[in-house]
């Protein structure tokens, strides 16, 4: 008997190859270039225009959209629905993650993925604030939000 696999197991793989290779990109990052794989940083320090080290940060950037728009054309499912969110909600969120991300000194990639890697203190108080929180939004959002 085949037991085909559910919607849930295949994201969960792909987040498990995802999660893999953000790993591999950091370790890469920091012994090619003694950086830490911050992507707030690396992404701001771009908008700003003041880094003279362009080349890597735009390479960088530049393949993690490459990487979502061929996981896209390859395996659109493992985005999940479409129109959960509008426009406008896209919007707030992504300026709450710029303003959290400022006010932490660093995000996610930063913090949860090479600050934990380096035992940082720091990054453990930040990623368990982070991760608190973005449970509790989502807790909010499915159980308490009116509708």
């Amino acid at each position: 008997m085949t037991v085909e696999p559910t919607f849930t197991s295949q994201v969960a793989g792909t987040a498990a190859v995802g999660g893999a290779l953000i790993g591999l990109a950091s370790a890469l990052l920091l012994s090619a270039n003694g950086r830490i794989a911050g992507i707030s940083g690396i992404a701001g320090r771009l908008l700003d225009g003041s880094t003279k080290d362009r080349g890597w940060r735009l390479a960088f950037v530049g393949g993690l959209l490459a990487g979502s728009v061929a996981l896209l054309a390859v395996a659109p499912q493992v985005f999940g629905r479409s129109g959960w969110a509008s426009l406008g909600q896209l919007t707030v969120a992504g300026l709450l993650v710029g303003y959290g991300t400022q006010l932490g000194n660093g995000c996610t990639s930063g913090h949860g993925v090479c600050g934990l890697a380096r035992r940082s203190p720091r990054s453990l108080a930040a990623t368990l604030t982070f991760m608190g929180v973005a449970g509790a939004v989502v807790f909010g959002l499915r159980h308490l939000q009116a509708g």
